[in-house]
């Protein structure tokens, strides 16, 4: 496993949403920023009709041959690098056989998007050793599609497009309809942006997910034919209120949270273009307020990181971020008392739930990077 007998190494990021949450698939527009908490192949070619998959954190070994790509959704490690690799393939790229060493420093679960970098960074590889330039917006949409149609879970295009081309020291203003992203430098000032998992297992594609999904398709449905909109977070906050009568229950409810997230999205460009950490605090604040309340994608674990961070002194907001059900907060915190919210936070966490949160020192940095090894 000597990573210096490998041709390439080809890296994607996690990602952290900072604000626009499970509203990419609706069509809105969101603010996410890739992570150095990366998952890199080591690759090189081996002539064969085969690609080798290792880890360097798993005992296991996975071959995957290149004209059955479509026979390993149920493999226990290996199923996203085989639904990667048979989107691509399908798009009529080129696939050759060839060795993967994959390493991966998102932790898994964390709603930090370890699956999009694996996706990402597998199709990026296989590009690389076969010859291929290749475009990163093309990699992120095969590897949504490998996440919906091969690992079952639809999702939007915020992860993979994270994931592929982020920009160091940058946010990015992506519009989930049209994937024009505008690249916002992360302009915090005096404060940090800490990141946060309650370490409470979750999988989304065992979770109520997809189950949102429909329910926002179905007020969609419903509200098209009343408002000029072609997806649900094009209605205007003015419009959602006129019509929102149509609309009854969880599915009003769902549909209050992406209209009002939207809204949320674009004070929050406002916020950081400006360096106003103060308003984009209590931005954070509101739309955990609302995955809670109307969207119901956070939980007992969550609820207690959020509100123990947001009770710090030193704190400016918290929230979840990722697809919920788990995973991690955000929260944007004085630097010089990170050591003290950390602690606090910590410590209160443990105590209200059992679990120890762990606190990632990461940094804002670029999607998919390529180096020659050898």
């Amino acid at each position: 496993m000597n990573k210096s007998d490998y041709t390439y190494k080809v890296t994607a990021a996690g990602r952290v949403n900072i604000i626009g949450e499970h509203i990419d698939y609706c069509g809105g527009k969101v603010f996410p920023a890739a992570l150095s908490l990366k998952n890199t192949v080591y690759v090189r070619p081996n002539g064969t009709d085969k690609v080798n998959l290792s880890w360097t954190t798993l005992s296991d070994k996975v071959t995957l041959q290149l004209d059955k790509l479509n026979s390993y959704r149920d493999l226990k490690y290996g199923n996203y690098q085989a639904g990667s690799l048979f989107l691509w393939g399908g798009a009529g790229h080129k696939l050759i056989g060839c060795d993967m060493l994959h390493d991966c420093t998102v932790p898994f679960g964390s709603g930090l998007s370890s699956s999009a970098a694996i996706e990402v960074s597998t199709i990026a590889a296989m590009a690389t050793v076969a010859g291929e330039k290749f475009d990163a917006p093309e990699i992120a949409l095969t590897a949504q599609q490998a996440e919906r149609e091969y690992a079952g879970v639809n999702c939007g295009i915020m992860d993979q497009y994270a994931s592929a081309c982020g920009k160091r020291g940058h946010a990015m203003l992506l519009d989930c309809k049209t994937l024009k992203c505008e690249y916002v430098p992360i302009n915090t000032g005096d404060c940090a942006i800490v990141i946060t998992n309650c370490c409470k297992p979750h999988s989304l594609s065992d979770s109520k997910y997809n189950e949102r999904r429909r329910e926002t398709e179905e007020a969609f449905e419903i509200l098209k034919r009343h408002a000029d909109i072609s997806c649900l977070a094009d209605i205007s906050i003015d419009a959602f209120e006129k019509y929102a009568y149509l609309l009854s229950g969880k599915i009003r409810d769902r549909a209050e949270h992406v209209v009002y997230e939207c809204a949320r999205v674009h004070e929050a460009e406002k916020a950081m273009k400006s360096g106003d950490m103060r308003l984009l605090g209590s931005i954070l604040n509101a739309s955990h307020e609302s995955l809670k309340n109307l969207y119901e994608v956070t939980g007992r674990e969550l609820d207690s990181l959020a509100a123990a961070a947001q009770s710090h002194p030193a704190c400016l907001g918290s929230r979840m971020t990722g697809g919920g059900f788990g995973g991690c907060t955000i929260s944007i915190v004085k630097a010089d008392k990170t050591e003290d919210f950390e602690k606090y936070v910590s410590e209160r966490y443990l105590r209200e739930t059992g679990y120890t949160a762990e606190f990632y020192d990461t940094e804002i940095s670029d999607g998919i990077t390529v180096e020659i090894i050898k």
